[in-house]
């Protein structure tokens, strides 16, 4: 692990914020000098240029959010926030006592001046900027406001939210999967949150508030979202809320599963007349919660087999040990060849760093000038991984990252700003965030290759499943996201020319707004010339 190493003086930012200025932003094997890492890395040149002095005047509008983890339109989290602003201002005047990590945050932010003058404008800059969306205002107050939801939080579900404006009071169509980022779109989008969200310190901590809600979500208690509504007891937020097994729900959630199958552009028509969820995922439709015996369990869910056949639904080629299968139930985001080794991924163009994605790993000169494919998940689908090719496992590794920071060139301070952070920076993600390597030595001409699991957000929970030595068949499971997960990264060498196929999936072109290819369908295909195959 190669972290971020903080010399001892200090830089002031034309705005005002405050940060400790890195020695040595990137690792130790960086080539950078230092004033050139500082001002690229914190404060870019190009990013400066842009950045208008004033918050701007016209209304700031959400873009699409990949994956669906938020509700695209900002006004269909106000019930949910405001719930969540209410419910902790009550705590925090009944004196509630807060879990133990997030003590520890509020101690470790008081302990250190400058990065608790960095998390006060964080929030006041979040606020002033708040005024131009369509919310009005953001509901935290300050610094003490933020613990005592995020308390709250950290003892409840993700669930689908309704607006109180729905024409139906069922309407599934506010799922707030992130919670904790829906808290911080905004002030993880300013200069002092980029400071703030790329603190050593302030990312060990989240770890552990993150794990301390793993925890729950694998309880009992974690399931009264699936079936209850905001009347239970344990919605402690009291928020409008609608169950995951509810009729509407699983209407999306099954749609999801056939978005390959639309080719009309209406999400209703990919899928089979008559399809029910228990016709997709294995469950028990008799027993109480399906059988899901915690939120855990529910969000790492299985396809029944005859849905995700090994070679997908539609094989275009005869199987072989050129054929790349698809990782995870993900939608395209990139296909980059001839990618360098080390390259400066904070750049607005976001460039991947080879190096960066691998932890600085032995093996990562061994993908320079290779092919990078990236795909991200959605909210809504199926959460486990499976081997692209059939081989060996070489070696496997969890990397600690950030997890609240975005690429500061689409910070609110920019003409076009992200107001769905950290949705336009997935492939910087891939670099800073804490993310799962997994590199199998692949049968026949593709050899080494890694697949990465890349964590973002509240969806960091790496779990790898297989280890070195161990074989693994095309299909075969190899880990999953017990929370959810944001996208991953199948890198190939230099010698393995492919042939992508994912718009055969009805996918669309890959970007933001692509859909989902089918987990274990053919994804890619050694090409005829292809170096690997001499």
């Amino acid at each position: 692990m190669h972290l971020l190493l903080f010399c001892s003086f200090i830089s002031v930012f034309k705005n005002g914020t405050v940060a400790w200025v890195p020695s040595n932003v990137i690792s130790k094997k960086t080539t950078f000098g230092k004033r050139e890492a500082f001002k690229s890395y914190l404060y870019k040149e190009d990013y400066e240029k842009e950045k208008p002095s004033d918050p701007p005047s016209t209304v700031m509008r959400s873009r699409g959010r990949s994956g669906n983890w938020l509700p695209t339109n900002l006004k269909e989290m106000e019930p949910f926030l405001t719930a969540v602003s209410k419910t902790a201002l009550v705590a925090k005047e009944a004196g509630d006592t807060l879990i133990q990590p997030i003590e520890e945050l509020k101690n470790i932010t008081s302990q250190d001046r400058v990065l608790a003058m960095n998390v006060e404008k964080m929030i006041t800059d979040a606020n002033n900027y708040s005024t131009t969306t369509p919310l009005g205002t953001l509901p935290i107050q300050d610094f003490d406001h933020f613990l005592h939801m995020l308390n709250q939080i950290v003892r409840t579900s993700p669930a689908f939210y309704t607006t109180n404006t729905a024409p139906d009071p069922n309407e599934a169509n506010g799922l707030i999967a992130f919670p904790i980022n829906a808290l911080l779109d905004f002030p993880m989008g300013t200069d002092a949150g980029y400071v703030v969200f790329s603190n050593l310190l302030i990312n060990q901590q989240l770890k552990k508030i993150l794990n301390y809600w793993t925890i729950y979500l694998e309880t009992e208690a974690s399931a009264y979202v699936l079936e209850a509504k905001e009347n239970d007891p344990l919605n402690v937020l009291k928020a409008p809320l609608i169950p995951w097994l509810s009729a509407p729900a699983e209407e999306q959630i099954v749609e999801v599963a056939f978005h390959w199958n639309n080719t009309c552009g209406d999400p209703n028509k990919g899928v089979p007349h008559g399809t029910k969820y228990e016709d997709v995922f294995l469950c028990y439709p008799k027993e109480e919660n399906k059988g899901y015996k915690s939120w855990d369990e529910f969000f790492t869910r299985i396809f029944r087999p005859e849905v995700r056949p090994v070679g997908g639904p539609k094989p275009k080629w005869v199987n072989s040990n050129r054929i790349i299968l698809n990782a995870c139930e993900s939608a395209p985001l990139a296909n980059v060849t001839r990618v360098s080794l080390t390259d400066k991924f904070w750049l607005k163009c976001q460039p991947y760093s080879i190096e960066n994605i691998l932890d600085f790993d032995e093996r990562a000169s061994q993908f320079e000038n290779g092919t990078i494919y990236q795909a991200f998940l959605s909210g809504l689908s199926y959460h486990r991984w499976h081997s692209p090719v059939s081989g060996t496992i070489v070696k496997t590794k969890n990397v600690a990252g950030s997890y609240y920071l975005e690429n500061i060139n689409f910070g609110l301070q920019n003409p076009k700003p992200d107001l769905s952070a950290p949705n336009d920076s997935q492939k910087f993600l891939s670099a800073v965030a804490a993310k799962g390597l997994i590199f199998i030595e692949a049968d026949g001409p593709i050899g080494l290759m890694c697949f990465v699991a890349v964590g973002m957000s509240e969806v960091s929970s790496c779990d790898i499943t297989v280890e070195a030595g161990q074989r693994v068949e095309q299909g075969d499971e190899i880990g999953m996201f017990h929370y959810g997960g944001s996208s991953h990264c199948l890198l190939f060498r230099d010698n393995v020319n492919l042939e992508f196929i994912y718009e055969d999936y009805n996918t669309g072109h890959a970007g933001k707004h692509a859909t989902n290819v089918p987990v274990k369908a053919q994804l890619a295909r050694v090409m005829d010339n292809s170096p690997a195959l001499k």
